[in-house]
């Protein structure tokens, strides 16, 4: 190829590429041109006075925080505010009245023995009654015990009671003493008796249970299957009651096993859980069979309905306390139980009356109720 065209290429080329790198420099000095224009117009914002982050954590965008699984989340249910005058939980003493509905889920002791096959324990006769879902636990504690000691001479001599017979039982121990109360027996509407949560304990041989021998198992256990010996010696000062080791009161598995655990009385768990509101720290403790929280929240006693919060998607139970509100006991991690043990809601509370309008269960029972 001839030199003279060589060189004519390469001018050409080096022409090329000086234009290039001036126009690329122009467009460098016109963009700096207006960023700077830009940013001499930017005005800075002061902070609000009004702006105050002292409770405001700081954030790192790069941190992921996944959500709590065990958190518990809460919803508003509607309750007949009379509700909380039943339930598990009722306190009744001689400050606080049961009030019958005169619609309690009665069954016969010796029918459901009958039914279910049980022969280690009986009632007087097939008028005892007792709560339906008190039953089943009741027979089991029995049953546990007849297998630990072959022991089967208990009797069920004191179950449910009309308000009709606790006033007849309670005239004839003031006949008895000649005093103006009675100190062993509750006057009519403030007996565990009439709400079928409580039962009396007695044995075939000397019709004197003490809770000791073999029955020591019994008043020691009872706490295993939801039930509490309702008065002792040492909470008489309390239960205003003298020490009666056959009187036995349902009131479920966590809250007995916590009141056994912690050697309280039904009045003194009562007031410890009103002091665990919704709004505060609630009493959570872990028991023989699993986790709990428990909460107090008072009845909206100005109104027919209580909103009170309950867990959704947990296993939970709504008893009232005969007094100011709803204890919810909380199962934590277990999913509601629908079949086998439906959750406690009393959404449809029964009409309250002044005393029961039960009948008698029979004229044989007179002779054979004790005490409370």
């Amino acid at each position: 190829m001839p030199k003279k065209r060589i060189s004519k290429e390469k001018s050409i080329k080096h022409a090329k590429t000086t234009t290039e790198i001036i126009i690329s420099l122009v467009l460098l000095g016109t963009c700096g041109f207006f960023a700077k224009s830009a940013f001499t117009d930017v005005t800075k914002v002061e902070q609000s006075a009004f702006y105050d982050n002292k409770d405001i954590a700081s954030t790192d965008s790069t941190a992921t925080t996944a959500p709590d699984p065990n958190q518990i989340i809460f919803e508003s249910r509607s309750f007949d505010t009379k509700a909380k005058f039943y339930g598990d939980l009722i306190l009744i003493n001689k400050d606080h009245e049961y009030f019958s509905t005169g619609k309690e889920d009665l069954v016969s002791i010796i029918e459901m023995n009958q039914e279910n096959e049980r022969t280690c324990f009986t009632a007087v006769d097939s008028t005892y009654t007792i709560l339906r879902q008190v039953y089943e636990p009741m027979a089991r504690m029995i049953q546990d015990f007849y297998d630990q000691t072959g022991n089967d001479t208990l009797i069920i001599y004191g179950s449910y009671r009309s308000s009709e017979f606790q006033q007849q039982l309670y005239e004839q121990d003031l006949e008895t003493t000649g005093e103006d109360e009675s100190q062993s027996v509750a006057p009519p509407g403030f007996s565990e008796h009439e709400s079928g949560l409580a039962f009396d304990f007695s044995e075939t041989v000397n019709y004197d249970y003490d809770g000791t021998g073999d029955f020591k198992w019994l008043n020691e256990n009872c706490y295993k299957y939801g039930f509490i010996v309702r008065y002792t010696k040492e909470k008489e000062k309390i239960t205003k009651f003298k020490d009666e080791p056959w009187h036995f009161r349902y009131v479920g598995l966590p809250h007995a096993y916590y009141m056994h655990t912690h050697d309280l009385c039904l009045e003194e768990y009562i007031d410890l859980v009103r002091q665990h509101p919704y709004d505060g720290e609630h009493l959570e403790f872990s028991g023989e069979t699993g986790d709990y929280e428990v909460y107090f929240y008072p009845s909206n006693d100005g109104a027919e309905s209580t909103s009170v919060p309950v867990p959704n998607g947990v296993r939970y139970e709504v008893s009232g306390n005969n007094a100011d509100g709803f204890i919810v006991t909380v199962y934590k991690g277990k999913k509601p139980i629908v079949e086998e043990v439906p959750t406690k809601t009393f959404e449809e509370a029964p009409e309250l009356t002044s005393s029961s309008e039960e009948e008698e269960n029979s004229d044989s029972e007179e002779a054979s109720e004790e005490n409370e």
